[in-house]
């Protein structure tokens, strides 16, 4: 019988790092390219757009990459990766797996939610069936469905000035860390 005074354990809440903010190209363009997809970035020659961990849910420390040729390629075990990338300049993490119809997110396509030409969120739509989610609050476009949205944090390396306490900052100078949101109540 569990403790009523114990908290549960919550290693698969941990937080694990992602690397570098600069490591992740800039998607600047609304709906006209699919995550996945290679595209220039920093120093490097040619990267996806995204990148895909596979984390279990009961040990955030056991998290790791899935290899870039692989990320588009649909996978087994699609509950337990996160899709990480940088749109417009803010870095998303997100379940990998479409909450409609389990299909790999990193396939999708980013874009601008819009009303009157004023841009109000970014969203995913998934290709499978063209269903939409909202980035910021993981609401579907139709129905009821809701997509798993994980914690980012910016946090300073251990070289750079940030850290040394001078205030300057450098967001491509950034590690990114990321961790499951944690559930209220």
């Amino acid at each position: 019988m569990a403790s009523l005074f114990v908290a549960p354990s919550r290693k698969g809440d941990a937080w694990f790092c992602a690397g570098l903010a600069s490591s992740f190209p800039d998607i600047t363009v609304s709906g006209s390219v699919r995550l996945s997809e290679r595209r220039p970035c920093a120093e490097q020659k040619s990267v996806p757009g995204c990148k895909v961990f596979r984390v279990p849910a009961t040990d955030t420390s056991q998290a790791y990459k899935i290899e870039d040729d692989s990320v588009s390629q649909f996978e087994a075990g699609l509950p337990d990766q996160v899709l990480i990338f940088k749109y417009r300049g803010k870095i998303h993490a997100i379940n990998n797996e479409c909450p409609h119809s389990s299909y790999p997110l990193s396939e999708g396509t980013p874009f601008d939610i819009e009303d009157f030409g004023v841009v109000l969120s970014a969203g995913i739509t998934c290709p499978k069936h063209g269903w939409s989610f909202d980035l910021f609050t993981g609401r579907a476009d139709r129905a009821n469905y809701e997509l798993g949205r994980w914690e980012v944090q910016l946090r300073p390396t251990s070289g750079t000035e940030a850290a040394a306490g001078n205030g300057k900052e450098d967001r491509d100078d950034q590690e990114v860390w990321v961790r499951r949101k944690q559930s209220i109540g």
